[in-house]
């Protein structure tokens, strides 16, 4: 195996598996203290990464846009090739990865036998979808399969000077102070199979006036804002940022924030990441996609799940209507949110 004096890791998916990366790169720089790591994304990935003072340098692979099709990602695996990685370490499987990887001239390339997985010098059998462990105990095993010693699980996500200025700003100009209990509320997700009904996010938000009066914060991506439609029709009160913030101004508004609150998503794991209470509303309960795969990490961080006996989960597919987030019941929610406020307030 040739010495790795440049290392190339690779994650071109989601935000929170982005997230659940972050431990990879600094268990390569306390192995390889002297040595270029760089790490290779998606574009709108980039900023859980740039900052990162453990990495040398950000890549984006721009799939869906710059290098669409097989001439644009066949001319950026001959752009790689220039840059001379030792190795590529690929967290998560795909073809084009692999493919990208492999015409890059990369000699050693771990990652998991799935995918065109032929194409790896180093395969791992894919067991992920057994969801015996947390994704980050998966992603830190293709370092323990290459002997490199895990020193550090912590997650990390860089906050910009810039950002939290600009949320400070943002919620003054909404009538938040700085002693203000600040909650932060998520009604989205990528999968209708992992979308808490709406209806009781509005009735969870009634109950949290109530008890607490406090300053209530709404997110979503820009695909995603018709999904809290119906809070901010029932209650005008609210903070509207949905669609509004980009990852970083997303991380500086969590840090703020006394609790975050939302449905299985990247956001969670950013909030994690930051030590800021978050509690994680999961649906679906196929080992793959539970909550022992893809919980929130740390002390402060918390899920609620119901097991409705199904023999199997068919998720976004569901023939039962996602019974499993339906008896998720509001006063559930806020009892848990009751129990960390009492704590942390």
């Amino acid at each position: 195996m040739k010495k790795a004096k440049k290392i190339l890791i690779v994650r071109t998916d989601r935000i929170g598996d982005v997230v659940l990366s972050t431990p990879v790169i600094k268990n390569l720089r306390i192995a390889f203290p002297n040595s270029w790591i760089s790490f290779m994304c998606r574009p709108y990935t980039k900023d859980i990464l740039e900052g990162n003072p453990y990495l040398n340098e950000v890549i984006v692979y721009d799939k869906y846009g710059k290098h669409k099709g097989w001439s644009s990602s066949a001319k950026f695996s001959l752009w790689l090739r220039k840059k001379k990685f030792d190795w590529a370490v690929i967290l998560h499987p795909t073809n084009r990865v692999h493919l990208i990887t492999y015409f890059a001239g990369i000699p050693f390339r771990v990652g998991w036998d799935k995918k065109c997985g032929f194409l790896l010098t180093k395969r791992i059998p894919h067991t992920k979808d057994e969801g015996q462990k947390h994704e980050l105990e998966y992603t830190l095993d293709i370092l323990r399969e290459i002997g490199i010693k895990i020193v550090d699980k912590s997650l990390y996500f860089p906050i910009k000077e810039e950002k939290e200025h600009y949320i400070e700003q943002l919620l003054k100009s909404k009538g938040v102070e700085k002693n203000d209990l600040l909650l932060v509320i998520h009604p989205s997700a990528s999968c209708p199979s992992k979308r808490w009904p709406q209806r009781y996010f509005s009735s969870l938000i009634r109950l949290l006036k109530e008890e607490f009066h406090p300053k209530i914060a709404v997110i979503t991506s820009k695909s995603e804002v018709i999904h809290g439609e119906l809070l901010i029709k029932e209650h005008p009160d609210l903070i509207d940022l949905r669609g509004k913030l980009d990852i970083s101004s997303l991380a500086s508004l969590l840090r703020r924030a006394n609790l975050f609150i939302s449905n299985d998503s990247g956001p969670v794991h950013i909030a994690a990441s930051l030590s800021t209470p978050v509690i994680s509303i999961f649906g679906r309960n196929d080992k793959g996609l539970s909550p022992q795969r893809w919980k929130p990490l740390g002390e402060n961080s918390f899920y609620l799940h119901k097991d409705v006996g199904c023999k199997q989960c068919l998720a976004h597919n569901c023939n039962k209507g996602f019974l499993c987030l339906r008896e998720i019941k509001p006063e559930e929610v806020f009892n848990l949110v009751r129990g960390i406020l009492e704590k942390s307030c």
